[in-house]
This record gives structure tokens, sequence and C-alpha cells, in this order.
């Protein structure tokens, strides 16, 4: 088959992974940044890529750059036509290698370069100390850049009622997911806990035998689900072990081009790498308009779309990787795609041990993709990337071979969008009996529980969300199931049992 010049081609893949306990020699996010697409030249095996169309970056929590593709193209002298940030999102990474593959394929580029980091751990740190390192400011240099183009789509995830009772956080609303998975499958507390933890300690041991994961230790599953002073309970039923590990200083790169130009640069060809197809798609914006917990149809159809333009199932591919901020997440992905958590879900060890550097997560699963398929020639690898609480989804196929019909792409939105949402009551509409359908519990870092989230249907199927202080509840909930059990919610949303 003679190879279309216009096929995106991924040449060069790197990360970086910084253990440095001096805030003031620790590179900052830029540098970290700059170090790893530095390292995905080199993995290409080219001197230079000459001129680069467009350097995109993942928005980071840590950077102050105004423009860091502009700040990571200085530190390397790279000629960039173009630099783009985007939004927030873990779905990003895998959406801009669908989007730059589109562009390459339509001729709108030749050369894009994708890179995202964050130096988390050492923010943290500077910020405890007396003084600060220079990156923690936006540097002189960086005042003149211009304005980057915004690339990908930001979404409002927060309805009102949730924001009401300041139920906003993953590590708040992603325990609620498990406990609703636990209860639809009909097991016990025990028995879940130890479910999930040993899907764990098989995503530590893969963390383990690959070089680039931030931990390496591999946990048992007992180790996970038992609460410690190391281990503490979280938002139950979730410890620390399980939860994404954001706490790191990591970044990654990845450089995507046209097959003419990879040849003209004299690529070697066990570097390719050819996305074969993608999707993104979303879930209802708010959790209060999904019709359950227990379902995410935007990865189902996700999935489906991705199988039409490939003829693959998520199950017949060689290498896999599930987004895995939590375990819920995995659970629920799986569950979507057909999958069966009892096979290899991920390449890396997933964000709680190979690392969660917010954004970013995805193109370190990419790039160990990538080097898996060039170690395996003539297989073929998947990727599930995840934003918001279960709510942006981006899908990618790779392969070491080209597509047959080029890189092709396409999204279920419309299909999603037309799916059914459930209404969502008002505190004051919310008062009086309920059914209980999902709860975390919020421990305080002395490891006692302290806070009851609760999301309530009633009787007229609405959904509303209640929470509780009440410690005995909180203590209740975390014994046995409160799934499905009759409650009560007064006009200021809180839960009585």
């Amino acid at each position: 088959m003679t190879l279309d010049p216009r096929t995106p081609v991924l040449i060069g893949q790197a990360q970086v992974s910084q253990h440095h306990d001096d805030v003031f020699t620790a590179l900052g996010p830029t540098q970290l940044m700059a170090d790893a697409v530095r390292g995905a030249i080199a993995d290409a095996s080219v001197a230079s890529l000459g001129t680069i169309d467009a350097l995109y970056v993942l928005r980071s929590l840590s950077n102050r750059e105004p423009n860091p593709g502009r700040s990571v193209a200085r530190q390397l002298g790279l000629t960039v036509t173009t630099t783009g940030l985007t939004p927030h999102g873990g779905n990003l990474p895998q959406s801009l290698v669908n989007h730059a593959a589109l562009a390459i394929s339509c001729g709108e580029m030749n050369m894009v370069v994708l890179t995202g980091g964050e130096a988390s751990r050492s923010r943290r740190r500077a910020k405890q100390s007396s003084t600060q390192p220079l990156w923690m400011n936006a540097s002189s240099e960086s005042l003149a850049d211009d304005e980057p183009v915004t690339t990908g789509d930001e979404l409002v995830m927060n309805h009102e009622a949730e924001l009401a009772l300041k139920i906003a956080l993953p590590i708040q609303i992603y325990p609620m997911f498990e406990t609703a998975l636990r209860a639809a499958a009909a097991r016990s507390v025990s028995d879940h806990q130890q479910l999930i933890s040993e899907l764990w300690s098989r995503f530590s041991s893969v963390a383990a035998n690959n070089p680039h994961a931030w931990s390496r230790t591999a946990y048992t599953a007992e180790q996970i689900r038992t609460a410690s002073p190391t281990n503490r309970m979280i938002g139950f039923p979730y410890t620390k072990l399980m939860n994404s590990n954001n706490d790191v200083d990591m970044s990654a790169a990845l450089i995507l081009c046209s097959a003419e130009r990879a040849q003209s640069l004299g690529v070697p060809r066990d570097r390719w790498v050819f996305p074969q197809a993608g999707t993104d798609c979303h879930e209802h914006n708010f959790i209060s308009h999904r019709w359950t917990f227990t379902d995410t149809p935007a990865i189902r159809l996700g999935g489906e779309y991705l199988q039409q333009l490939t003829g693959l199932a998520a199950n017949d591919y060689d290498f896999i990787d599930l987004y895995s901020c939590f375990p819920s997440a995995v659970q629920l992905g799986a569950q979507s795609l057909g999958l069966s958590l009892n096979q290899q879900l991920t390449m890396t060890g997933g964000l709680s041990f190979a690392g969660g550097p917010f954004n970013n997560y995805v193109m370190h699963a990419i790039a160990t993709t990538m080097q898996k398929l060039r170690d395996t020639p003539n297989s073929t690898g998947f990727i599930w990337a995840n934003g918001g609480y279960a709510t942006k989804h981006s899908f990618g196929a790779y392969a070491t071979t080209p597509p047959p019909r080029g890189f092709l792409h396409s999204s279920p939105q419309a299909h999603v969008d037309a799916l059914p949402k459930r209404e969502v009551a008002t505190q004051l509409q919310a008062q009086g009996p309920a059914k209980l359908e999902a709860y975390s519990v919020m421990h305080g870092r002395d490891g006692a529980p302290e806070i009851v989230n609760a999301s309530v249907i009633l009787p007229d199927s609405r959904r509303a969300w209640a929470t509780s202080n009440d410690a005995q509840l909180a203590n209740e909930m975390c014994e046995r199931e409160w799934v499905g059990v009759p409650v009560r919610v007064n006009d200021a949303g809180t839960l009585l049992a």
C-alpha cells in the first residue's frame, strides 16, 4: 500500500520525573517541559525538527508563564509558528492528538509538538519556605510574548445545586460513584473494598516495573485498603492510595508530523507510531443531570464510534490504558467498554502510582504506549482519557502500521445530548422523604469520619443533594450499605437518617 504523505505519525516521545528535595535547584514546569521536548526530539533520532507549525501545552496548576509554549520554545531555540494552551481537562492530551492528527491529514500543518508538565511537589515545598525560586513567578522575558491560542473546549461542570452545598471536588464525587457501583453489584462494604484494593494492587505492580513511574512500590491489596497514619482515609471508601497522586514533578512530550515530514527528516521507521482514529465526547455536563451514577453512556458511545472507525473493539487491542484517577473511573470505563477488571487496564500504573500531573497524565500514557508498540511490531494500543467527574472523554487507537483509510475522527455528542436528563430539585423543593442514591464520607486529617455528601432521589424522580456533619451518621455510613435507604432532607439540604 502506498503511504499517503499526509498520514499523521508520532515520531518522538519522552517523559521526565524530578525527585529533587532542594526547591531552589529544582526545575519549574516550563523547564521540565523543555526537558521533555528535548528528550522527544532525541527519541525521534533527529538533530532538529525545523519549523514547528504548532506547540501546544496542557494547562498547568504550577506554571506561571502566560504563554508556556513560547517559553519552552525560547529555552530550546525552536522555531514555532503557533503556540497554544488548553483549558483544564484530563481528556485533553488525547484530544490534542486527535485534532493535531486531523490538521496534519488535511494539510493544515506538518509538524506539531505537544507537551505538559507540573512541578506541584516543588511548588508546595517552595510555598512553605521563606524564599521562592524564580519560576514561581512569570519570567521577565515572557512579558513580551504573544497570547497563546486556546485549544480545546472549557466545560462548566458544577450545577448551582452542587455548589450550594460545596460538593465540587473530585475527592468528594468519585467516591460517590464508588458507593453506587458497590450497591448495584450487591457487594458488601468489605467485599467491595477487597475488590477495588486488588484492582489497585495490580496497578501498583505495573508501576513498579515502569521506569517512568513516580512511585515504583508494589503494594498489596491489604496495604491499599487498610487505613493507617501514612494511608489515611480521605473520602470513604478511598484511602490515600486510592486517590490520584498529584504531588509530583513530571512532564511529557509528543511529536506528531506528516509521514512526508518524517521521511524528509530521516526519522527511522522503527520510531513511527500511527494514530489510527479518535473520538471525543462528554456526558451531560452536570452530574445533577445524569440519569445514574452507575452508567457512563458517553464512554460506551465513544468506544462504539471508535470501533466503527477501526473495526476493533476495546478488547481487541494488545495494550490498553484506562484513565485511573480513582478506582470508580476504571470500573465505569471498563464496564462501558466491555472490558474485564481482571485484565491489564493500565500501561503506566495509573495516577495513584505512576503519578497524576493534573491535566497531563494521559500524555504519559500515550508515550508509554508508543514505546510498547515499538517494542512489539504489528501491535495495537487503546487509550481512554477522562476529564472532570467522568465527564469529558477522548479515545485514541494506535498501531505500528498506517491506518488503511487514513486517520479518522468522529463524535457521538449529538447522540449523548439526546439522552434523558434527570431534573434537579432546589434545597427548598427537596425537603421531605427521599432515597439515598450515592454518598461519600469525608474524613479529617486525624482519620475520623466528619462530613457526609449524598445524592438522593425524590419521590417524583428528581435528584437532590444533601450533606451532614453528624459524626455518628458518618461513621455508620462507613460500616454498612446506605445506598437505597429511605432518608429525609430538610430545607437547608441536611441529610437526616
